[in-house]
């Protein structure tokens, strides 16, 4: 009569070794293949983050129309273009397909909140509404994790009539012919030095162009 003869000692323990070690590989596998995944979603979110803010420079202050703000008589004449070193004040378009369709005023401007710095912008009608229509302003983050934030004008100098950039452009009666974009991330992610080219036309108020629809106000600037 056979007997049924089980593992020995030495056995169990050299099959549990093995299954540790089964198990450490697939453990370590598992860690670095999330964190191979959680850095590529990083990187195409920086990558997303920076083109947003690439994007919004094109879209945006690239169609800066030259405009006077006279819709008050009793008001002090104010041209459209304001800059600074770290904010930006200009109007632009937006399509009719747009929820919020017609001229708006971009106001960019740097700043810090519970020690984060960001670029905040923010967006309200530059024509006055009609009776009865509602104000709509809003602000957004155009990106966060910023470190420094540079904006530089090259326009015509008063005193000498050459070009050259100027670190404001206040107070003009038209606007740079470019503005040059510097912004860097404390976090060390790279952006691009952009070079922004603008219209510089600014032979026509608002006064002229009340009752012109915003599409030929538009194609007009350009």
């Amino acid at each position: 009569m056979n007997k049924l003869q089980g593992f020995t000692l030495i056995e169990v323990l050299i099959a549990m070794t093995l299954l540790s070690l089964m198990v450490v590989l697939l453990f370590s596998s598992l860690t670095i293949g999330a964190k191979s995944w959680e850095q590529g979603e990083k990187k195409i979110a920086n990558v997303n983050e920076i083109a947003v803010v690439q994007q919004f420079f094109n879209n945006h202050l690239m169609h800066a129309t030259p405009q006077w703000n006279d819709f008050d008589p009793e008001k002090d004449r104010v041209f459209s273009f304001q800059g600074k070193k770290q904010s930006l004040q200009f109007v632009a378009a937006f399509p009719a397909s747009a929820e919020r369709a017609g001229l708006q005023l971009f106001d960019l401007k740097f700043n810090e909140k519970n020690k984060q710095r960001f670029i905040e912008v923010t967006l309200t009608p530059f024509f006055p509404l009609i009776e009865g229509e509602k104000w709509f302003e809003d602000s957004v983050e155009l990106v966060n994790g910023v470190e420094n934030f540079e904006l530089s004008y090259f326009g015509l100098n008063d005193e000498t009539g050459e070009y050259v950039w100027h670190n404001e452009w206040l107070n003009k009666e038209q606007q740079p012919r470019l503005v040059k974009i510097l912004l860097t991330f404390d976090d060390g992610r790279y952006f691009p030095e952009m070079i922004v080219p603008l219209n510089v036309d600014s032979s026509y108020s608002n006064a002229d162009l009340e009752s012109v629809p915003v599409e030929e106000v538009t194609d007009a600037t350009q």
